[in-house]
């Protein structure tokens, strides 16, 4: 039955590509390293916090294999999961990191799973890997760089085969193409006039621009300045501000990065967090509500990570039940959920079958987004 029914909203999975060793992450951190080596390595740091996650019927995979990449495609298309949204690095002067698994997928054609890209616009730092290595500074890996014309041009055309690829997803009839750090681009409204323009060149009638809302900012005004087209609703800074508050999230963060051991663990229970995960303009047709499993960062950040703990498949189908209400009502094109993530293992928000939960959490997804 559920193969002839359609889901009730289209959910998208942000989807990591780390899961294979690159030179760049060699040099600094050893032959092999991957985000598994974290994740294994894992401790629980106080009580109730569950440590390590141990993924279960894909193992500690290589997305070098093709066979991982069919079994999680046929995972999330179970679940109900319209597409994977792959995190896409491009740092400028044609620069990328990690683009092999999603090459692969490109060229191949398979898996037969619907995709689009996210633009992680970040630098990579040492410090987003605190627990590994013998590094005591936060060393730069790869700088993200903003070089103008001539590399958007070429970043254009890089993503223009993904676009033109019967696969990719879009809205409005224009490829959904994800900003992580919305602020970030220093000339938005020129970045995104040409790419629309180079678009409409290759047959389309532009590109979804979506801006991940990063800030404390409810009503998304200065993404929405900044030229996008929409909003992903998925910081996970405002719940916790909400439970915490700010002033005393800052000191115990000054607190934490100067003598660690001293400061208390930032720990939040996830029944709580989820109270505050949406808001009113999750209803409004541009915002795309992101439902988070989890966040735990401890695998790689150890006593100085964020912490949301507690949380059950119980809690994360009334969280996703949440999300549903609020999109119901919008246009079937719009009604665009974001899950964060499909496979951030290192940030304890992941929905792939582990040995704790086994494939409860996709079973939730599924029950809420195919009930009667």
């Amino acid at each position: 039955m559920d193969k002839i029914m359609k889901p009730k909203a289209r959910v998208i999975a942000m989807y990591l590509p780390q899961y294979h060793p690159i030179p760049e992450n060699d040099d600094v951190w050893g032959k092999g390293f991957t985000e598994w080596n974290n994740v294994a390595k894992a401790r629980p740091l106080f009580r109730g916090h569950h440590q390590p996650n141990i993924p279960a019927d894909l193992g500690f995979y290589d997305l070098r294999l093709p066979e991982t990449r069919e079994l999680q495609a046929q995972l999330a298309r179970e679940a109900g999961v319209e597409g994977f949204m792959y995190w896409h690095y491009w740092f400028g002067n044609g620069k990328r990191l990690l683009e092999r698994p999603f090459d692969e997928v490109l060229e191949s054609g398979k898996p037969d799973f619907p995709f689009c890209l996210g633009w992680a616009n970040h630098d990579w730092k040492t410090s987003t890997w605190t627990t590994m290595g013998n590094l005591q500074k936060n060393h730069m890996i790869c700088e993200q760089t903003y070089p103008g014309d001539e590399d958007y041009i070429a970043h254009f055309n890089y993503c223009l085969k993904a676009f033109k690829d019967h696969r990719y997803i879009k809205v409005d009839g224009k490829p959904f193409f994800l900003v992580y750090n919305a602020d970030a681009l220093p000339d938005s409204h020129h970045f995104f006039n040409l790419w629309n323009k180079l678009a409409k060149e290759n047959g389309f009638p532009g590109i979804h621009f979506v801006g991940m809302n990063q800030a404390n900012d409810p009503e998304y005004k200065k993404v929405f300045g900044q030229g996008y087209d929409a909003v992903s609703h998925g910081g996970v800074w405002d719940p916790m501000q909400k439970i915490k508050g700010y002033y005393r999230m800052v000191i115990e963060k000054k607190i934490r990065d100067k003598i660690d051991w001293l400061a208390p663990i930032d720990k939040y229970k996830y029944k709580d967090f989820i109270k505050y995960t949406f808001n009113d303009t999750d209803k409004w047709e541009n915002v795309y509500p992101n439902i988070i499993p989890g966040w735990d960062r401890s695998p790689r950040s150890g006593k100085k990570a964020q912490i949301v703990y507690g949380s059950t498949p119980e809690l994360w189908k009334k969280h996703c039940k949440e999300a549903l209400e609020l999109v119901k009502n919008k246009e079937p094109e719009h009604r665009i959920i974001i899950l964060r993530s499909w496979n951030e293992w290192g940030e304890g928000n992941y929905v792939e079958p582990d040995t704790r939960w086994g494939h409860a959490y996709l079973d939730a997804l599924h029950d809420i987004l195919f009930e009667k």
